[in-house]
């Protein structure tokens, strides 16, 4: 008999679930995956208790139908299961370590109207990948689609229907209180989650009290077909309406939602992006500053290993402990755990914090930077605020489409190593290349997905930046 084919095997990535609507995911895969996920991960967990599970979904046309597939299948292997109804997915990561709960949250983050998914965690919001469990969810619900096995029956499963926006954004406002002076700001929601959980949180729509905040709405209008852009703020062109938004209201700063709402771009009072880097030294510094105040030594904080070197200058200077790690939020979840950090930053704008379950939320990560700037005297622009932390020049993430990543790899290292400048090299994700003299590093990775390389660079100054760059571009695309 052949190898068995199916979809399911082209759309389970290292650490989720995406794929076309009707093509690649519906709602009989997904009956199928809740079936997987209860039999291999939410049952064995409960150990006998309760096998609770959270299930969340977005505002794509989609994700109501796939989701109640899922919890039916979890329901029918013997799964207690919790349907939310629209949540960020930082507000599903809640719900399940609030509640004790594995969870799923049914979105495709930023991709276009066409794609839906799934991110998938433990019980306490823990991370699910293909090294940790999720390959074995994959090839189980493959067997139930194909005929090679037939979904476990179990009993005493359930599906109930519930809400957790109120009690997230309680726990929210009570991590970072916003006590400060008055601001203004703009917020993007992209037509995503961000419509529903920013009202609730810097508002009053669940029921909690006014903050010193005047927010001016854009595109919160929950609509998963993206009538007005992308809801994905790493692309920069879907930020010309909110930098637009914050100029012309004399907004203090601006913030930019992803789909699903658990990343965050900032925006300065002048329009100007704000670096995630510079996101994650200013928060390191605040936590850092409460974790010691609360009798922690040396607390630790994470960042990739593409994020700026300011981040581990700021947090060394603090008391802290920097600890770098790889790319991607199943990695930094588990270094988390292991580690006890406190907070940790990606150049993508993910944040972690301990403090929520040690998962990723922009909202909080926005709140630190709101009640930062609410703190300092009246006149104080944000873009003075942030400006010490924001210490080298960096390019941003460059794509090359290559034929083969690892022939222009090769090329950039024999180029580099042969060079005027004495170098280091560093293999823990793609290949950091680093000045001995500290003037210049850049980090090349393959992308997992796509025919792409990723180059970052940065450097003490502009024209060092620029010269290594363009240098570095030009050995990747001459093949």
């Amino acid at each position: 008999m052949g190898a068995v084919s199916h979809p399911l095997l082209d759309i389970v990535k290292a650490y989720d679930v995406r794929g076309v609507v009707g093509e690649q995911i519906d709602a009989e895969s997904c009956r199928a995956l809740g079936s997987a996920f209860a039999t291999l991960v939410v049952l064995p967990e409960a150990e006998g208790g309760e096998p609770r599970l959270a299930v969340g979904y977005d505002m794509r046309p989609s994700s109501p139908e796939l989701a109640q597939a899922f919890a039916e299948g979890a329901a029918e292997a013997g799964a207690v299961v919790t349907v939310l109804g629209l949540t960020s997915t930082d507000q599903l990561y809640f719900a399940s370590g609030s509640r004790d709960a594995a969870g799923v949250m049914f979105t495709a983050s930023h991709n276009p109207a066409r794609y839906n998914g799934l991110k998938l965690c433990r019980r306490g919001a823990r991370p699910v990948s293909l090294d940790t469990g999720l390959a074995g969810v994959r090839d189980l619900a493959v067997a139930i689609l194909t005929g090679g096995t037939e979904p476990a029956t179990g009993t005493g499963g359930s599906v109930s229907t519930d809400d957790s926006l109120a009690a997230y954004s309680s726990h929210l406002r009570s991590l970072v209180p916003l006590d400060g002076r008055p601001l203004r700001v703009v917020v993007d929601a992209g037509n995503g989650m961000g419509g529903m959980t920013v009202p609730a949180v810097l508002g009053d729509a669940a029921g909690l009290p006014a903050l010193p905040l005047e927010v001016l709405p854009l595109y919160f209008e929950l609509d998963g077909t993206f009538p007005n852009h992308d809801a994905n703020p790493l692309d920069l062109s879907t930020l010309v309406d909110l930098q637009a938004a914050v100029r012309e209201h004399g907004a203090d700063l601006g913030l930019a939602m992803d789909g699903d709402a658990d990343r965050c771009f900032v925006i300065d009072e002048r329009g100007e992006v704000v670096d995630p880097s510079t996101v994650t030294a200013l928060v390191a510094e605040l936590e850092i500053a409460r974790a010691r105040q609360g009798g922690e030594d040396v607390p630790v904080v994470l960042y990739n290993l593409i994020t700026s070197r300011a981040v581990p200058d700021v947090v060394e200077a603090a008391g802290g402990r920097a600890v770098r790690t790889r790319v991607g939020h199943s990695y930094i979840k588990a270094e988390m755990a292991s580690t006890g950090a406190v907070f940790g930053g990606e150049h993508s704008a993910h944040f972690y914090f301990r403090d929520f379950y040690g998962a990723d939320s922009g909202m909080l990560a926005a709140l630190h930077v709101l009640a930062a700037l609410g703190r300092t005297p009246e006149g104080t622009t944000l873009s003075a605020l942030v400006q010490d932390y924001a210490r080298y020049a960096r390019s941003g993430e460059v794509n090359s489409t290559v034929a083969d990543a690892a022939d222009a790899t090769a090329r950039v290292l024999a180029d580099v190593q042969a060079g005027p400048d004495p170098v280091e090299l560093d293999h823990l994700d793609g290949v950091t290349v680093s000045a001995t003299d500290g003037s210049w590093w850049f980090n090349l990775r393959s992308s997992n997905t796509e025919p792409l390389l990723r180059l970052n660079v940065e450097a003490a100054d502009e024209a060092t930046m620029v010269r290594v760059r363009d240098h570095v571009l030009s050995v990747v695309r001459a093949g």
